[in-house]
């Protein structure tokens, strides 16, 4: 059924993955952080998938490889996020070591993605 280019890609499946994951640990972030870490950890999630899905189609080469950076950016984002959740004890050291480590893996991901397009 994959009709789009970019769901064929398999770090936009990921990050649809990792941001369905992310959104479901900061529900359980205070309610004073509502509108602060939660609402900034889920921006920052769902824009590594949209600048994939938005860099995929029908974007030159320099321009897909430009939105797989913010793609990265964000990412980067969301690893500083987990950290704060981390040093607020908002989320385990065992939650944070597994969410940094399938961040790592998909921003290594993305970076070989990045540096495949011709």
């Amino acid at each position: 059924m994959n009709k789009f280019k970019f769901e064929k890609l398999v770090i936009w499946q990921d990050a649809m993955d990792y941001g369905e994951i992310i959104n479901n640990v900061s529900m359980l972030f205070p309610d004073n952080e509502k509108f602060n870490l939660t609402s900034q950890i889920m921006r920052a999630v769902d824009s590594i998938a949209l600048n994939i899905s938005e860099g995929s189609i029908g974007q030159s080469n320099p321009e897909q490889r430009k939105f797989v950076g913010y793609s990265m950016r964000s990412l980067a984002e969301v690893v500083t996020c987990l950290f704060k959740a981390n040093r607020r004890n908002y989320i385990s050291e065992e939650t944070f070591k597994e969410l940094y480590d399938t961040a790592f893996h998909l921003m290594n991901k993305m970076a070989a993605f990045k540096r495949n397009i011709k």
